[in-house]
């Protein structure tokens, strides 16, 4: 029994991925570094501004769930099943968490690649998503095709061996470009801007906390107060200093012209309302996200209009049409090394960014208008 088990162990163990990064290289080991993709510093901003990571993950939820559906029962059940248990990059199950990580990757990079990992049988055992700093693209021979090449640890490309098991996808491409164009392009100016404001009100407040003092001594205009100036100055810088630095709340008492004044109190802080708000709405145009969405209650009402509610649909859609193909061919892969061949479709949920009521009364309306075309 346990050599059984040894044996199945051993015929279901998963290959390594081709696109697997090497761990003792980073952006050095990238060949054509200008070609490749700026993900450092993309999510280097998602790290310094909430806004966008908070912008990405909502556009990932949003986009929805999605269902498989397959003509024959037995390619079905195989598609539930892989769909269902489906390593994803060894810390994820499922072919949802994949798409998932798939168009965050997307949406970030501008450019997203994954790998249909297979056992020692050929048969689709794993889904991984590969760091795009180990990989470069690089155009085919016939000019239309395009070819995914791994670094090595010397800075050499390499075709992959299986390139029918990877998987590649480029958000809004520049005609003639390889690589997409990331949802964060245009923002680093306007972020950086951002930053900037949010550094300087730190330091400000930071310097508020803490204050600094100016101590000033004024000598008289007699002859003894003159020449002792310099040790009187003395003196008092002592005593300030020692009353400043005891943990206790100190009384400090001088005699002559002394002015004690807080540096910085006749400054006026800046307002910052006015230009934050102007970068935060740049940013938030380019998510195309409503802004109570992100948690700006800028309108009136932070109720969804029909128009906005339309508007983002229509983007939630066009990010599905970039995600089904990516499902569909994982799919073909798996059904054709089972030995199986049938039509599918990528059916996905619903997508309900208005009020239920108001969906019930356009349901009303189609139905009575159908009723009323029937009855003519």
């Amino acid at each position: 029994m346990r050599k059984q088990k040894k044996k199945e162990q051993a015929k279901t163990s998963i290959a390594v991925p081709q696109t697997a990064a090497n761990k003792s290289f980073g952006w050095a080991g990238v060949e054509n570094e200008s070609e490749t993709p700026q993900s450092r510093l993309y999510y280097a901003l998602r790290e310094n501004v909430p806004v966008l990571d908070a912008a990405i993950s909502k556009l990932v939820r949003l986009t929805g769930d999605f269902t498989v559906c397959c003509s024959d029962k037995n390619a079905q059940r195989a598609i539930e099943r892989f769909a269902r248990c489906v390593p994803v990059s060894g810390h994820q199950i499922g072919l949802s968490a994949f798409v998932a990580s798939y168009f965050d990757q997307l949406l970030t990079c501008g450019t997203s690649v994954g790998e249909i990992v297979t056992d020692e049988d050929g048969q689709a055992a794993a889904l991984y998503i590969p760091p795009l700093t180990a990989l470069t693209l690089r155009r085919g021979k016939n000019e239309l095709d395009v070819e995914i090449l791994r670094c090595d640890e010397k800075g050499r490309t390499h075709l992959l061996n299986q390139p029918e098991l990877l998987l590649l996808s480029v958000l809004n491409p520049v005609p003639g470009e390889l690589y997409g164009r990331s949802l964060l392009k245009g923002l680093p100016f306007v972020s950086g801007i951002l930053m900037q404001i949010f550094q300087a009100i730190g330091t400000n407040w930071e310097r508020m906390g803490n204050l600094r003092f100016a101590v000033s001594y004024k000598p008289q205009n007699d002859t003894i107060d003159r020449a002792l100036a310099k040790e009187r100055a003395q003196q008092i810088a002592e005593q300030w200093s020692q009353a400043m630095s005891s943990g206790a709340v100190k009384d400090f008492v001088s005699v002559g012209d002394v002015q004690i004044k807080v540096i910085g109190a006749d400054s006026q802080i800046l307002d910052s309302n006015v230009p934050v708000r102007q970068i935060l709405e740049q940013i938030v145009a380019k998510t195309g996200l409503p802004p109570f969405l992100l948690g700006f209650s800028w309108s009136s009402t932070e109720r969804m209009s029909a128009q906005q509610a339309d508007i983002l649909t229509s983007e939630l859609e066009a990010y599905r049409r970039i995600l089904s193909p990516v499902i569909e061919r994982i799919c073909h892969v798996i059904l054709s090394r089972l030995g199986l061949d049938c039509p599918l479709e990528v059916e996905w949920d619903d997508i309900t960014l208005q009020d239920q009521v108001e969906l019930a009364r356009a349901s009303l309306y189609e139905a009575q208008a159908r009723s009323l075309s029937e009855r003519s």
